[in-house]
């Protein structure tokens, strides 16, 4: 019955992401802690998840001519190292429950984070306009994606919402399919590599994996048929204020 379950959290999940473009971490983490997980299984789990679910889309994107891969290298050259020492880190713990504070408050701080990304991202673009060379730019990306391995790898969330942000707000020239692509085509890496960290943690449940696998990965696509019939200025902001309230919970209480 719990398999049931887990497939259902997958396509509801899914149909959200399809439809609203909303990162999936930034959804299904708060849901399976609602369903009783630790937080280190839910986190572990949705990072490995995220990984596989998210690959079928790179290639795509990648046909299209949609990845920037010069781009996509510099933040994977930060984020790929950084999610390493992340995990390495948390191995030195002796026990999950030592850390599991640390990531319940970090996750709390992120869902507000892309609570307030999703909600002003077009004010923030309009108003920071860097004039950034070549070579600054990517530094810049780089130094974004040091942050995003960290952040990413302790609580599953930011590799999408956050990391378009950082591309829309340093690259202001590039094409909104180039941003989705090229953040999708970085995501992939870090939540695989995370994910895999977390299996060597021993922070996978395999059951909850599968599940959610069957769920989502048809549901995304049914999404994003539907996203066209969806008023997607109401649903983001509500989800918004959800991912919020998810945040304030985990980072205070």
């Amino acid at each position: 019955m719990d398999f049931i379950w887990y497939i259902m959290a997958g396509i509801g999940v899914g149909l959200a992401v399809g439809i609203t473009g909303v990162g999936g971490g930034s959804l299904m983490t708060p849901l399976l802690l609602m369903f009783g997980f630790p937080p280190h299984i839910a986190i572990g789990t949705d990072l490995l998840y995220a990984g596989i679910a998210k690959s079928t889309g790179v290639v795509m994107h990648a046909k299209r001519g949609n990845v920037n891969w010069r781009i996509m290298g510099a933040m994977a050259a930060g984020s790929l190292p950084a999610s390493f020492v992340t995990v390495w880190a948390l191995s030195n713990f002796e026990h999950p429950e030592h850390y599991q504070h640390l990531l319940t408050g970090t996750l709390g701080l992120m869902l507000i984070v892309t609570a307030v990304v999703i909600i002003f991202r077009k004010r923030l673009h309009g108003l920071l306009k860097p004039n950034l060379s070549a070579k600054q730019g990517s530094t810049a990306i780089f130094i974004c994606g040091l942050v995003l391995g960290v952040f990413v790898t302790l609580t599953s969330v930011g590799a999408g919402a956050l990391g378009t942000a950082m591309m829309m707000l340093l690259f202001p020239a590039m094409q909104a399919r180039n941003v989705v692509g090229t953040d999708l085509a970085h995501a992939v890496p870090l939540t695989l590599v995370a994910g895999i960290g977390h299996v060597f943690l021993g922070n996978i449940d395999y059951n909850l994996l599968a599940g959610l696998l069957l769920g989502s990965i048809p549901a995304i696509y049914v999404g994003t048929k539907v996203a066209s019939f969806v008023p997607n200025k109401v649903l983001q902001p509500v989800l918004a204020t959800a991912l919020a309230s998810f945040g304030v919970k985990y980072l205070f209480f």
